[in-house]
């Protein structure tokens, strides 16, 4: 049989929020453990298996090494760095380039030869990075990109509007980060447009709230790390999600890092955006009829990742 396997490599609060999803939600039926501390992935593993009997999977879950990623279709990157006290964005980047650097060398030289995918902040310069020390081609390296961003506006927009979130079609694209945006020329409402559908209920709905909406978003994270030290439910799932879309071939749209080849006037950087998903990676990118405005906020923040990569000392 052609089993679907997975290696998560990291085995922090994101990268087991990951693994107890999947676990939930079955998208594989084997997952590798690796961490840099092997008594931890042991015992994650361990864990994790205790809860099979209570589980619709029969995966089979253990603690692994670098050479366990031949024949695995995903290798899952959640490891990383925390950000030290006074320690600039750019400094941490060095310190994560490093870590990479032990990670994606042992995977390649095991033979791999499937999907990167990176969750690891900021996961944007991440995928980059994974991409130029992989050599593999871009299709098959990802990054988690937006996607999370995404759930959270369609949750807060269904609240807004009282839809179910699965009938709203919107998106944040650019960076994982402060220069992320919503490009509400976009925005559908089953099929209506969401200006359409606030022009139509004036006494309900106010364009003002959109950019409310925005700022919720963007803030999301920064909020729930003040509340609770990090982030790691929302992003586990939905790495299981593109996982899902990958390993079932779904041809689904997520708003994944993955780069850009002339779309939008671009090229090499990786950004948020939509993409269609499937066995091979990203099949293909959708780029957006932006507006004006929005068009320059995206180049904005693709200048802010491609700057912020070219100040980086440490180059594979």
């Amino acid at each position: 049989m052609d089993k679907r396997k997975v290696v998560l490599v990291g085995t922090g609060m994101v990268g087991m929020s990951f693994a107890y999803a999947a676990l939930n939600q079955n998208p594989c039926d084997e997952l590798v453990l690796i961490d840099i501390n092997k008594e931890r992935a042991i015992g994650e593993a361990m864990d994790l298996n205790h809860g099979l009997a209570f589980s619709k999977t029969s995966m089979n879950i253990y603690a692994g090494e670098y050479c366990d990623c031949k024949g695995a279709d995903i290798v899952v990157i959640c490891a990383g760095v925390n950000q030290k006290e006074g320690e600039s964005r750019l400094e941490l980047l060095e310190r994560n380039a490093k870590v990479f650097e032990s990670i994606i060398k042992p995977v390649v030289d095991s033979g791999f030869n499937g999907i990167f995918l990176v969750a690891t902040n900021p996961v944007d310069i991440m995928t980059r990075i994974t991409y130029e020390m992989s050599g593999f081609e871009k299709s098959k390296v990802i990054g988690t990109g937006t996607t999370l961003d995404t759930a959270r506006l369609r949750y807060l927009m269904g609240n807004y509007f009282s839809i179910d979130p699965r009938n709203i079609h919107a998106y944040v694209i650019g960076e994982h980060g402060d220069s992320e945006f919503v490009p509400w020329s976009q925005a559908l409402i089953a099929t209506k447009p969401v200006f359409d559908v606030i022009k139509d209920n004036k006494d309900k709905f106010s364009l003002d709230e959109l950019e409310n909406i925005t700022y919720k978003v963007r803030t999301s994270a920064e909020q729930i790390i003040k509340a609770k030290g990090a982030t790691y439910y929302g992003i586990g799932m939905a790495i299981v999600r593109i996982v899902k879309a990958i390993l079932q071939n779904e041809n689904s749209v997520l708003t994944v890092s993955s780069k850009l080849n002339g779309e939008y006037g671009l090229n090499d950087i990786f950004i948020g955006n939509p993409c269609i998903i499937n066995r091979y990676g990203v099949r293909s990118i959708l780029e957006l009829s932006l507006q004006r405005d929005e068009a320059k906020k995206f180049r904005d923040s693709a200048n802010i990742l491609s700057e912020c990569y070219n100040s980086l000392h440490f180059k594979h």
